[in-house]
Parts: structure tokens; sequence; C-alpha cells
């Protein structure tokens, strides 16, 4: 088992990572009856894509010699309706400065992030923008 949630109230629910002990809590969004006052379950779904890509990029990296310290990924969910649902994911990655940047290194770490196991676990209707930015 990876992780315990539990239902507290008012549409908030508490989720534990077992191995660590780390909490996550989230709420429902203030467009879906919630408060907003945490992540939502899709918000999740967003910070999964953006932390895998740039998790994925950094062990691949290291293997390079490479070091992506400061690299920074913004993400964006957009939900549609009839079925509420996410409609598509932004992750625009910004690599911090003094990256190497030569396009053999931009290939790899690019092919990288998109093939990362989120991405390669969300619904094909989902519409990705993946966008980097080297310095």
């Amino acid at each position: 088992m990876t992780s315990q949630i539990i239902y507290k109230s008012d549409l908030r629910t508490e989720a534990v990572h077992l191995q660590s002990g780390t909490l996550i809590e989230t709420d429902a969004p203030t467009d879906n009856q919630g408060k907003g006052e945490r992540f939502s379950p899709t918000d999740l779904v967003a910070v999964a894509l953006g932390t895998c890509m740039v998790t994925t990029m950094a062990i691949k990296a290291k293997t390079m010699g490479l070091a992506l310290d400061g690299t920074k990924v913004d993400v964006t969910k957009i939900m549609v309706s009839d079925p509420r649902r996410i409609g598509k994911l932004i992750a625009h990655v910004h690599f911090a400065p003094g990256i190497t940047d030569d396009m053999r290194t931009r290939e790899i770490l690019e092919k990288t992030a998109r093939t990362c196991p989120v991405e390669r676990s969300l619904h094909p209707d989902i519409e990705l923008d993946l966008q980097f930015i080297w310095p």
C-alpha cells in the first residue's frame, strides 16, 4: 500500500504517505462546491506531471554529469465539462542558468520529460502543452 486517504469533512481529504508519514491535504475546488484552500485532486494530476518530468530529467542529467538544480516547472490545469474532467495540461520547464544547453543535451532531456511515467499514464484525450525554456 502506498498511502491511506481519510475523508475529513467539508470536502477535504488527508492522504498519508505510508513510507515517510508525510501528509497531503486536498480540497474540492471553489468551482465545484469546495473551499479551494488546498490542492484539488485534479491539481495533483498537474503537479504529478510537472514533478515527474523534472525528476526523470534530473535522473537522466545525473547520469550525464549534469545537475538541474534551480530548474522550475510551471503547470496549469484546464478543466472541461460534460463530463467534468481535465481537458488540458500545460507544463513549461524553465531550465536554470548555467545548465548546458547543447542540442544533444536538449534532445535527451526533453525526450526524457515527454516520456516520464505520469505523461505516459495520462488519458489520450488530455491535451498536453509541454514547453522547454533554455537559458
